[in-house]
């Protein structure tokens, strides 16, 4: 729910309204709170306030149950008291949804391409050790320089067949390779496509442009990203919300604070974003985090436990809303400990105490006032959300994938020419001095002297000549061409003159 003075209302706590303003909404925020307390509703009451704000919305939907947004709420007697003693009127809405799925089942399919991903979060999407992870950064190194494009998963396949291929010659350049740790990286390729990932590299890659839309009213569009199949890969769950993240902080231009974010991104089970990830993905999530901000973006992390947030990260997380958590185990005490300390404390009630004492529809909250310090923790009741609670009918998502602004746009997969038809190209240039000596000596005469006329590279020490440049390969490609089709001409003359003149007497 929308406020006149440019927040959204949240809850309410005694007689005072609690509200997220939205001047301050790129500061980012954490909800957490134990399985069943309320966190969904949270973040769908924020994402519906967004939105009547005309701040576009990404969230990534585990469950399902977010699709709601897409349809009216009902006015249930629960409901309509909750608002009346938020002192608003219940009303009933529906937001302007767009659904996305990896796998292209429930929504718009995604695409990244490879080299968009890059070596760090595929090492870690792979699983792989720090050994592997140095050949596939080598790997990316050598598609670089020979500007051979790794735009999904058979280029990369090409490439690591490349480095095998020529271990010697790689190995010296940049560093040992060996055939164990290639194998070991396709090893984990076949397994990653086993799991129906290779439907996320390749193109048409996302437009970042079409999460960031407004409708016809000027309300921001919720893009709600199918969730439930790609939980059972929670890597690659991770590493794509990671790089659209990343894609975000490198595309957008900086913009300060503004008068309300260009948008907001809930990431939802965050704690997966950092189970086992290395020291140089978390100091790549932090300093993201920390500058993303400027660029108008707000990213709020969404989890079970506040500890599943590094303490980098979520001292950089201004605005607070925590619902109950369960104190049953030494680890459940730490954290609802670790919880209340994150807070500015309220003396008129034990925080650790409250935590554990919530119920259903009520948090802690804690926003940024008006000079960007944290308020005082207060106990609240929640906001109604607008929309459906609960899931939308496959029915109904179907007809609004099918009605979406951007059906038809990432329907079909497109493969454009990259390293693996280079490379391909490429085996076909090396096997061609045999090929010519088997379409006979004119026609190699004449390959030859036309590549040399057209500027092959010289032989290396040893005899070997380096590796074409994509141009030469292309200007080699068109000399043998026309080497074959000269001699064949001069060929097929000279042989209708021998026969010929036989065939007159």
């Amino acid at each position: 729910m929308m406020r006149d003075d440019g927040a959204i209302l949240i809850g309410k706590s005694g007689k005072k309204p609690e509200s997220l303003m939205l001047r301050l909404a790129n500061r980012h925020g954490l909800v957490a709170g134990a399985t069943g307390t309320g966190k969904t509703v949270t973040l769908q009451v924020m994402a519906e306030g967004f939105s009547n704000a005309g701040v576009p919305v990404f969230a990534a939907d585990i469950k399902g149950d977010l699709s709601g947004l897409a349809a009216a709420g009902e006015s249930k007697p629960v409901f309509v008291k909750r608002a009346e003693e938020l002192g608003v009127p219940y009303e009933p809405d529906r937001f302007p949804t767009v659904f996305w799925d990896l796998f292209g089942e429930q929504g718009h399919p995604i695409r990244a391409t490879v080299i968009e991903m890059g070596p760090l979060l595929l090492a870690r999407l792979l699983e792989l050790n720090d050994t592997q992870e140095g050949v596939l950064n080598i790997a990316f190194r050598v598609a670089d320089e020979n500007q051979w494009p790794i735009l999904d998963l058979k280029d990369l396949r090409a490439l690591l067949l490349y480095l095998t291929e020529n271990l010697k010659a790689v190995s010296g350049q940049y560093g040992n390779v060996s055939a164990a740790s290639v194998g070991a990286i396709q090893r984990q390729l076949l397994t990653l496509e086993n799991q129906g990932a290779d439907t996320f590299f390749g193109e048409p890659a996302l437009d970042l442009k079409d999460f960031m839309r407004t409708d016809r009213d000027g309300r921001g569009i919720v893009n709600i990203l199918a969730a439930d199949k790609l939980m059972q890969r929670p890597r690659l769950y991770a590493a794509f919300l990671l790089w659209m993240l990343s894609e975000l902080f490198e595309q957008l231009p900086e913009v300060g604070d503004l008068d309300k974010p260009k948008l907001v991104f809930f990431f939802d089970e965050a704690h997966l974003l950092f189970d086992d990830a290395p020291k140089a993905l978390l100091d790549a999530v932090e300093q993201v985090v920390r500058l993303i901000r400027s660029k108008g973006v707000g990213v709020y992390f969404v989890t079970q436990n506040p500890l599943d947030v590094p303490e980098s990260v979520l001292g950089q997380l201004g605005n607070r809303v925590q619902h109950a958590l369960r104190s049953f185990t030494p680890r459940d005490q730490r954290a609802v400990r670790a919880a209340a300390e994150t807070f500015r404390q309220n003396p008129g009630f034990d925080v650790a105490a409250a935590i554990t004492e919530l119920g259903v529809g009520e948090a802690l909250v804690s926003f940024l006032e008006a000079k960007g310090t944290p308020s005082i923790v207060e106990r609240a009741l929640i906001a109604p959300p607008q929309g459906r609670v609960g899931p939308i009918t496959p029915a109904e998502r179907a007809e609004l994938i099918a009605k979406s602004p951007l059906r038809g746009k990432y329907a079909e997969a497109v493969d454009n020419e990259s390293a693996y038809e280079i490379l391909a190209r490429r085996k076909n240039l090396d096997a061609a001095p045999d090929e010519q000596a088997s379409e006979g000596g004119l026609t190699g005469m004449l390959g030859g002297w036309l590549g040399g006329v057209l500027g092959s590279k010289p032989a290396a020490k040893g005899g070997r000549r380096p590796p074409p440049g994509l141009a030469e390969q292309v200007i080699g490609n068109a000399a043998r061409s026309m080497a074959r089709k000269v001699g064949t001409e001069v060929g097929n003359a000279i042989l209708r003159n021998v026969l010929g003149g036989l065939t007159k007497r």
